[in-house]
């Protein structure tokens, strides 16, 4: 809200803004959805992919411009990314081969794990699951470690997963995934009991207790997407504002949690960080 302030849009002078939070809930998305549209807002900023495909399905003339988006070729949002084509546009996040990125600098971290997951919940994550596998899979093929894909549902799940992942020594990779987004806190707090090295996309679990994370800058992200619903507001379509890429990514490193899991982190590692968190 800050950054369309800035853009000249105020909530309650000249502008209303609601907001709407499905804490990774599909059913709630979808209700959420139809709620939103049954409202008649001017443009709709949307975040995740399930929440983006929630309101895709409910409208085709509302424009909508969403973030935390992977894939939106492949969702059906849009035809293309340099245009669009249609009421949607925005702002993707990452591409395939993160899936090998993040087991790269988790390898670089943890060099002696020679197991590694990565784990997801198939209901919310990009493809079911499959949109990062094969640039796991290749790059764990190339450290000489083993891939194992772990699909978890709850914060259960989560625990069960990372305990097992503990007896057997091995590193976990979560996927960029609205779910794991939401119920990382119960990641942190396994992976630190078990001494299971991890990795995530958003900065925010690094600095809560997880040991790595790498991805884009997302505050960026937002204050982009701001400016693409300014546009529209002041008549610009959706068909003809490209899909952006993101343009600023961050390496977040808790030497904390490294010395807890009796871990330590490469000097050239540390120098190429954004941020440590001693």
């Amino acid at each position: 809200m800050e950054e369309l302030a800035q853009l000249g849009w105020i909530d309650g002078r000249n502008a209303r803004i609601e907001e709407r939070w499905t804490d990774a809930d599909s059913k709630r998305a979808s209700a959420l959805a139809t709620e939103l549209i049954a409202s008649q807002p001017e443009v709709i900023l949307s975040s995740t992919t399930p929440v983006t495909a929630a309101l895709h399905r409910g409208t085709t003339t509302i424009p909508i411009v969403f973030t935390v988006v992977v894939d939106p070729v492949r969702a059906g949002f849009v035809a293309s990314l340099p245009r669009p084509g249609g009421n949607i546009t925005g702002f993707r996040h990452t591409e395939p081969t993160f899936g090998g990125k993040w087991l790269n600098l988790l390898k670089e971290i943890a060099p002696r794990i020679k197991r590694a997951a990565i784990t997801f919940n198939p209901d919310t994550a990009p493809d079911r699951g499959n949109f990062f596998l094969d640039s796991f899979e290749s790059a764990a093929r190339s450290l000489a470690v083993e891939p194992v894909t772990v699909a978890v549902r709850s914060d259960a799940e989560i625990e069960t997963a990372i305990t097992a992942l503990g007896r057997e020594q091995a590193g976990l990779v979560l996927m960029d995934d609205a779910f794991m987004a939401v119920h990382y806190p119960a990641v942190i707090s396994s992976t630190v009991a078990n001494k299971v090295p991890s990795i995530f996309v958003e900065q925010g679990f690094a600095r809560d207790g997880g040991l790595v994370s790498y991805g884009p800058d997302f505050k960026d992200i937002f204050r982009r997407a701001a400016g693409y619903v300014d546009r529209i507001l002041r008549g610009d379509k959706p068909a003809d504002l490209p899909v952006q890429q993101p343009t600023k990514f961050e390496l977040v490193i808790n030497l904390k949690t490294a010395k807890a899991l009796g871990l330590t982190v490469p000097d050239k590692l540390l120098a190429t960080a954004d941020e440590v968190i001693e």
